[in-house]
């Protein structure tokens, strides 16, 4: 594996843009070194990059990403970084709960309101056969 990656490096093995990538640098989340104007990965920036990616999939925003990126320390066992992470995991679940209620509640007034207006339309037409027939 290697020990340092070129921005297209990265931006080809996570199928992100090399503008993505220059957009984590300048929220400080990724440290390249520069050799001139190429940009230089370390190991610490692809795993970096790896959890900013995890977290995005997980729901969380970028600033709660840099704030559990943050919290690493390589001389700990990261207990607290992993409770915050437990933590959002729990507020992400709450919340996509939340909007599933919503969700199956707004599936059932949109069924409700569809079986109606179908009603509507064979009551109406039920009016007019009588009507004609009068």
């Amino acid at each position: 594996m290697l020990s340092n990656y070129s921005i297209s490096d990265l931006s080809s093995e996570f199928g992100v843009t090399p503008r993505t990538l220059r957009f984590y640098e300048e929220k400080g989340l990724l440290q390249p070194s520069r050799n001139g104007q190429s940009r230089r990965y370390s190991q610490a920036d692809r795993a970096r990059l790896t959890l900013i990616l995890r977290g995005k999939v997980l729901g969380l925003s970028l600033d709660e990403s840099a704030e559990l990126i943050g919290m690493y320390d390589p001389s700990s066992n990261n207990k607290e970084q992993i409770l915050r992470l437990i933590e959002k995991i729990q507020a992400r679940r709450e919340q996509l709960l939340t909007q599933k209620t919503e969700l199956e509640h707004l599936i059932q007034d949109l069924d409700a309101w569809e079986q109606r207006s179908r009603d509507s339309i064979t009551m109406s037409k039920g009016k007019k056969s009588k009507e004609q027939r009068s």
